[in-house]
């Protein structure tokens, strides 16, 4: 078996950590559970990145930017309804075939909360930027409208937040939202 460069080492390390992550919030994750789901000792991990602040910010950097990707890609060539529903259906199979990521997403806004609170703004403006960019990457297939761009993120927010709840597909909170997060099935059915 080939050995891994640092570069796919820093990868696995974050893939590694956004699961942990996303399932222990930044502080009920420990560097060691990402080393060892990684199979890496501690140290090693450290070489990687300089400390947990690092690993947590690269992780959650990277769930931001996959996805911008995700909208992005789905956007292509369209605008405005076309645009939204099709943005709109790939972020909710994101979140269904990836829960990582939205869990990685909620514990980043708690993290950002915790960090303010204790007077580091660093990290809020890291995400912050990234959000923005987020909003920019949605903004302009939705024909630059500020409303249906301040539409779409709210449903997601919302949609975020029933999917963090455990809502299963179909139950009625889903209702009101675009047709891409309800229930697929057969009306008839």
């Amino acid at each position: 078996m080939a050995r891994m460069s640092a570069d796919e080492r820093r990868e696995s390390v974050i893939r590694a950590a956004t699961h942990e992550f996303a399932r222990g919030g930044y502080h009920g994750t420990s560097t060691e559970a990402i080393a060892k789901r990684v199979g890496v000792s501690q140290p090693y991990l450290f070489r990687l990145f300089p400390n947990k602040q690092a690993i947590f910010d690269a992780a959650a950097s990277r769930c931001l930017a996959d996805t911008r990707r995700v909208f992005a890609e789905a956007a292509e060539g369209l605008h405005g309804e076309e645009a939204l529903r099709a943005m709109a259906d790939a972020y909710t199979r994101l979140i269904a075939e990836d829960p990582d990521k939205l869990q990685m997403q909620l514990q980043t806004y708690v993290a950002v909360a915790a960090a303010e609170a204790a007077g580091d703004r660093e990290f809020g403006e890291l995400v912050r930027a990234g959000w923005l960019e987020l909003w920019d990457t949605v903004h302009l297939p939705l024909g630059a409208d500020v409303k249906e761009t301040t539409t779409f993120m709210a449903y997601g927010m919302l949609i975020n937040t029933l999917g963090a709840m455990g809502f299963p597909p179909g139950h009625r909170v889903w209702e009101g939202l675009y047709p891409s997060a309800q229930d697929k099935g057969d009306p008839e059915e």
